[in-house]
């Protein structure tokens, strides 16, 4: 039990401020400084999403239930975009990844806007673990979406390359995929052959350079719309803070209200663009755009 003189409590607002770095959810307790505010709730999103895919699959029908008839359309209609993106042949591969993706980067979006979220954590006072709540009294706050957590969005684009680039290479091989990057486009034969192999090979460098930030790209694009998004609806809730506590907590409450609906679009919007790149840099990747590989294609039927 924690010291009744070191619990402080302020008027909630609907987001506090939150750092650029995730906080621990037991600061002082070393030994779980690994457990931190965006870990934590990753570890609830994902048993939320194994929970509702669990009990849509249990107990199938011919005739769904209401739980399986949404499940089933929510898959066919993820597989339907991927299949259209990459093709009926990659689709099988590259559904399971793409769809656990959008599932969790959708849900972990819209989870920072449940209230209590971001509002309620570990504040101010005299001891190691005084409890607050509110913009100007929070330290560290015990929940955080994991998309406004950099280290997530790196993590998720990492594993998104390494997939990516297992597929890849299953599909083409080392040497399709060099050729792929490299090689000239055209059939031209001779000097000007030469000179667009020159070109070609200068185009695969800057490639490779691409392919290479694409984890980073995708990462600080994810976080800085949601880092974001929390900005502007704490900057929301706090406008009216020096008004006096009813009007204070009516405007904590109120003002941030439209930029919750604008927040909402924008998770959706953010979990299709992450989705959508990955399942565009499978498909120009494995696409067989040149002569060579049409030939060997058809040999081997």
């Amino acid at each position: 039990m924690l010291p009744a003189e070191n619990l402080t409590f302020s008027m909630p607002v609907m987001l506090a401020e939150v750092g650029a770095a995730a906080s621990p959810v037991f600061p002082g307790l070393s030994f779980l400084s690994f457990i931190t505010s965006s870990t934590l709730v990753a570890l609830i999103v994902l048993g939320v999403l194994l929970w509702l895919s669990k009990k849509a699959t249990t107990g199938m029908q011919l005739v769904p239930h209401k739980a399986q008839n949404f499940f089933e359309f929510l898959v066919e209609g993820l597989y339907g975009r991927v299949e259209a993106i990459v093709g009926a042949k990659l689709a099988p591969k590259a559904f399971p990844l793409l769809a656990t993706l959008f599932l969790f980067i959708l849900v972990s979006n819209w989870f920072g806007l449940v209230p209590g979220v971001g509002t309620i954590g570990w504040g101010k006072g005299t001891g190691p673990l005084t409890i607050g709540t509110g913009a100007h009294d929070m330290v560290n706050p015990v929940l955080r979406p994991p998309t406004g957590d950099l280290n997530m969005t790196i993590g998720l684009a990492l594993t998104a390359f390494i997939v990516w680039l297992f597929i890849t290479l299953k599909e083409i091989g080392v040497w399709g995929f060099v050729v792929h990057t490299f090689g000239p486009k055209g059939g031209l034969k001779g000097f000007m052959g030469f000179v667009v192999g020159l070109v070609f090979l200068f185009v695969g460098a800057i490639e490779l350079v691409s392919i290479a930030m694409r984890p980073l790209t995708l990462s600080v694009r994810l976080y800085g719309n949601i880092y974001a998004g929390e900005s502007v609806l704490h900057a929301m809730s706090s406008m009216m803070d020096n008004s006096g506590p009813v009007l204070s907590f009516l405007g904590s409450v109120l003002l941030p209200i439209p930029f919750y609906f604008m927040e909402l679009l924008v998770g959706l919007l953010q979990a299709m663009v992450f989705t959508l790149l990955c399942a565009v840099y499978i498909q120009l990747s494995t696409t067989h755009d040149d002569h060579g590989h049409e030939e060997g294609h058809g040999s081997h039927h």
